[in-house]
């Protein structure tokens, strides 16, 4: 079974399982008289880690005959019998109702390699999960109730929210213990499943608390999809559509091929759609040079500046990957009237998310606050407070291009802004 692996590494290559580190201590050497005064020596301390993380797509991940997620727990100490402790998404338990007699009969034919500390516990799903602290409040609980430590497994079987708080979740308890993401739906398994990022919201900030904690793995079952709501389903492609934007022409101009298919829910399309999505994100954390965001670019967030603040707007009445369609057609439409982006252009992405049922607007973009300026505009201050620095906004100098600019012009964005109501009032007149 083919299991593609993602790995980066910071500034070396010292393995996370390295018995030992390095403190590089030429480097220090080099640089200990830095500010030396009479009073004051400085010394630098150094050293590297390298993550490496599988991250794998298969169908009937819990069938007994189905090794994947077993060679996954013990991959690192393939003598042990590892604790786990399981999460399931509410919307995939009512769903799926037999997924825990799945599990039972899986850790039953794989008993010496991992044990369940206790059967699987059901989480609320949704963006509710992520501004409500008391689950993972419940989660940390579990940890110290059923010993679950550094050694032993949480495992997280939901969609994008759930894995974000989760994934919080594990990464505090005894400062991190080891997470496997079982993502089941198609922006997790594009996007956000496959990446390093942990969060939940905080009195209406999207993602405000979080951690950087990569995963132990990422086992993607293309069978979860099957039971998602069309609309949910869908939704998920903004994310591929992004990357593909960002980084690569060629996927743009296949997913535009294929985008009938893809609408239609076709089995081999999607999948495609997906793998070659989840690669391009890999690719961007772990070849982008910055792994964890300690920058200011967050090329990845295309399009997404707006998409947050949407979804705070509407009270998440839109889905994140609706609000991210809706910030890509914005800031493609801005890149045009800025002269980054070929004139036409906008055109091809804006029909290529309608075919696909995405929304291109909302009415919430029409917001206006008290001082007169549309609210919208208050989430380019906002995306720049939660990564600090200079504000950074990725657009497009081409299909498959991105291009970072350091300021907004707000006219020219409510320009843009308009041009999408037009483009939706046309569209739903015709």
């Amino acid at each position: 079974m083919n299991r593609p692996a993602l790995s980066f590494s910071i500034d070396g290559n010292v393995a996370l399982d390295s018995p030992s580190f390095t403190t590089q201590p030429q480097s220090i050497r080099q640089q200990d008289t830095f500010q030396r005064s009479s009073s004051t020596e400085i010394h630098w301390q150094r050293f590297s880690v390298a993550y490496d993380y599988p991250v794998a797509f298969t169908r009937e991940i819990f069938s007994p005959d189905n090794s994947l997620l077993a060679d996954a727990i013990s991959r690192k100490e393939p003598g042990k019998n590892h604790r786990c402790l399981i999460y399931v998404d509410a919307g995939i338990a009512a769903t799926w109702p037999d997924l825990e007699s799945r599990i039972n009969a899986y850790f039953a034919t794989h008993a010496s390699q991992m044990t369940l500390v206790t059967a699987p516990i059901t989480v609320p799903g949704g963006e509710a999960i992520k501004t409500n602290r008391e689950t993972i409040d419940r989660v940390l609980e579990d940890i110290q109730r059923f010993g679950v430590d550094r050694h032993a497994y949480v495992i997280v079987i939901g969609g994008g929210a759930v894995l974000d708080a989760l994934g919080l979740a594990a990464a505090m308890g005894h400062r991190g213990v080891r997470l496997i993401r079982l993502p089941t739906t198609v922006l997790s398994q594009n996007d956000s499943g496959v990446g390093v990022k942990n969060a939940v919201n905080f009195k209406g900030h999207k993602n405000f608390i979080g951690t950087f904690a990569p995963p132990w793995a990422v086992l993607n079952d293309f069978d979860f999809l099957s039971t998602l709501s069309r609309r949910d389903r869908i939704a998920g492609t903004s994310e591929a559509i992004k990357v593909a934007l960002i980084r690569d022409g060629a996927f743009f101009d296949w997913l535009e091929a294929n985008a009938d298919s893809l609408a239609e829910f076709d089995p081999r399309t999607e999948e495609i759609m997906i793998r070659r999505s989840a690669e391009l994100h890999m690719q961007q954390i772990g070849r982008g040079g910055d792994p964890f965001e300690l920058g200011s670019s967050r090329p990845l967030d295309y399009g997404h500046w707006s998409a947050h603040k949407l979804e705070a707007l509407t009270h998440h009445g839109i889905s994140h990957g609706e609000a991210v369609a809706i910030g890509i057609a914005l800031d493609a439409r801005y890149s045009v009237l800025t002269g980054l982006l070929p004139a036409g252009a906008e055109w091809r992405i804006v029909w290529l998310l309608k075919r696909l049922g995405l929304p291109v607007f909302h009415a919430q973009l029409l917001e206006i606050e008290d001082d007169g300026q549309p609210a919208i505009l208050t989430g380019l201050r906002e995306f720049q407070e939660h990564l600090g620095g200079e504000l950074t906004i990725t657009l497009l100098s081409g299909l498959g291009r991105g291009h970072d600019v350091h300021e907004i012009d707000e006219t020219t964005m409510t320009a843009a802004i308009d041009w999408l109501r037009e483009e939706a009032n046309s569209h739903a007149a015709a």
